[in-house]
């Protein structure tokens, strides 16, 4: 039967090259043909994903009318990690690999990826960019940073996190659930699933053409996503047991002061004015209240776990060798 849908799916690839892209007009000809020069022994396809760009990015992809490129639009700008989601999911090839679309990461690195993760059998191997070709303190110093605290909250042994240069097997890729901004933690999300992964040296080139979408401001989502991996690690299944044990802790806390100031109450002392009274009051509710997000949280977890599918963005239209997809009409 015919897959009218996914025209892609008809010729199954031993390899789908996703890019998310986001005004690089100037890199895509280039990127192509990286893409190309690198790939002349292993059938593949490139699957472009356009972030909501404002430049002519999606008309130059259009432009090339290969029938090994295909692209997906995205309505507006919904960031990097919808990016790379929508195209790992639209994805047939047996292996995934991700690429950034400002030709710093060198697709003649993806054959030695995809030996050594056969060879090693492997799930996952994460490019490690060995002389990293970035600014010294708007990305190299933020990025050691991060990586160091990284790692020691999350115990990968992953040392560069933020080489979108990666290879998956695709049924891992597929399986990923990636939203927000967690594509910098995909060997952490990987390796709470039980992949094995595996890093290796891969080479790294400064931007050509176009300016980098990156800057200090993206420290702090780093901050705050990692607050986020901290409780996947710990507590994505069983989210109560954080918010309930500090429930606990604060509820009981409170009750131990209460009690305390009933004793002394039954003795005749005035206990009204004094702010112990209200402390314990206080812990009292705040134990209560994280009791009770505890048992909201364990119930939007078991609906997560149970509910179907769903996308964090909206492809507006898609294309395969520059031709509108049927999916579209």
């Amino acid at each position: 039967m015919v897959n009218k849908k996914n025209p892609a799916a008809q010729n199954p690839f031993t390899l789908s090259v996703v890019i998310p892209i986001y005004n690089e007009e100037d890199n895509i000809l280039p990127m192509v043909q990286a893409v190309e020069g690198a790939l002349k022994d292993i059938s593949y396809e490139i699957i472009f994903v356009d972030d909501g760009s404002s430049d002519n990015t999606v008309d130059t992809v259009i432009g090339l009318k290969k029938d090994t490129v295909r692209l997906k639009v995205f309505a507006r700008n919904f960031g990097q990690t919808s990016a790379m989601a929508a195209g790992i999911a639209a994805a047939t090839g047996k292996y995934i690999a991700t690429l950034d679309g400002d030709l710093q990461n060198d697709p003649s690195d993806i054959p030695m990826m995809i030996k050594k993760l056969e060879d090693e059998k492997l799930d996952i191997v994460a490019g490690r960019r060995a002389n990293r070709k970035d600014g010294m303190f708007l990305r190299k110093i933020p990025s050691l940073i991060a990586n160091k605290l990284i790692r020691k909250i999350s115990n990968t042994k992953v040392r560069d996190l933020g080489c979108s240069l990666k290879l998956f097997k695709r049924e891992i890729a597929q399986n990923l659930d990636l939203y927000g901004e967690l594509h910098r933690f995909i060997p952490i999300l990987a390796d709470i699933k039980g992949a094995k992964i595996a890093e290796m040296d891969v080479k790294h080139h400064p931007r050509q053409f176009g300016v980098s979408k990156y800057g200090l401001g993206r420290t702090f989502k780093v901050a705050s996503d990692l607050l986020l991996m901290a409780f996947f690690i710990r507590y994505r299944q069983k989210p109560m047991h954080l918010f309930g044990t500090w429930g606990i802790a604060f509820g009981g806390l409170g009750f131990v002061i209460e009690f305390y100031l009933l004793i002394l109450k039954l003795f005749g002392e005035d206990i009204g004015g004094r702010p112990l009274f209200f402390v314990g009051i206080l812990f009292i509710l705040v134990g209560i209240q994280l009791i009770g997000t505890g048992f909201l949280a364990e119930l939007q977890m078991r609906t997560y776990f149970g509910s179907q599918n769903k996308t964090p963005y909206i492809i507006s239209r898609s294309y395969t060798g520059g031709k509108l997809d049927d999916e579209n009409i």
